[in-house]
């Protein structure tokens, strides 16, 4: 930021909920100027209720990650912009074995989770400083059968994350690789079975527990205020990528 004393102004792709929402929470609780973006209008109402009273300030805005179109007029209606966080991804193809590999699925998921953070980096105005994060995942590292997709998704963005570091500079730019956390993309993936399922993945790992979204949240404002990070990975995964 050029003025410490002005209050961080942060757009979050995604904020809507689970760890974009936990971080929307969090910096309006400190006073920042939130816009949280996204494709439903009805789920940035709920999130915008949801959140508690704070000194900072929140609006929302709907837009696709995945239209540039979309990530344009976004950056327009914000103006210039002290951090960018994306937490987005389109679920519906995100799992999905190899041997009925779905083509229009695993575009989503790329569109979603690699493509639209480039998209980020060409369209939003960042004050010199400033900084980008993106969200990876376990996948990456550790991955299982139905994986491949995002695994791959994962893997290049941590690439894309690089290179951007040094090309945008002094804008930096990071990733933070969260494990099992318990947000609302586990309705869609174990149904009814979601409580069992986390506590089967708890029970193997080194923490004893699966993540909350504030705990992402955490590791988020800290590459995002930190003026010496960049061009990094930060594992939120309970010690996953070591069992």
């Amino acid at each position: 930021m050029t003025d410490s004393t002005a209050a961080e102004r942060v757009v979050i792709v995604g904020g809507s909920s689970g760890m974009g929402l936990a971080l929307a929470t969090a910096l309006v609780e400190q006073g920042a100027e939130v816009v949280i973006a996204g494709r439903s209008a009805d789920r940035l109402a709920d999130a915008e209720r949801s959140l508690p009273a704070g000194p900072g300030k929140l609006r929302s805005i709907v837009a696709d990650i995945a239209s540039e179109s979309d990530i344009e007029r976004l950056f327009g209606e914000t103006g210039l912009i002290d951090h960018v966080v994306t937490t987005a991804v389109d679920v519906e193809g995100v799992y999905q074995p190899i041997a009925s590999f779905d083509l229009t699925l695993a575009r989503k998921t790329l569109d979603a989770k690699l493509i639209g953070p480039a998209l980020l980096a060409k369209h939003a105005r960042i004050t010199p400083g400033g900084s980008l994060t993106f969200t990876s995942g376990i996948a990456a590292y550790r991955p299982g059968p139905g994986s491949s997709i995002v695994a791959a998704a994962n893997g290049a963005l941590a690439s894309l994350a690089y290179a951007l570091a040094v090309e945008m500079g002094p804008t930096r730019v990071n990733v933070v690789s969260p494990g099992w956390i318990d947000t609302p993309i586990w309705d869609t993936i174990a149904g009814a079975a979601k409580t069992e399922r986390h506590q089967q993945l708890a029970d193997r790992l080194p923490v004893g527990r699966i993540g909350q979204p504030a705990e992402v949240a955490a590791a988020m404002l800290a590459v995002m205020r930190n003026p010496f990070i960049t061009g990094t990975v930060l594992h939120v995964d309970g010690g996953q990528r070591l069992v």
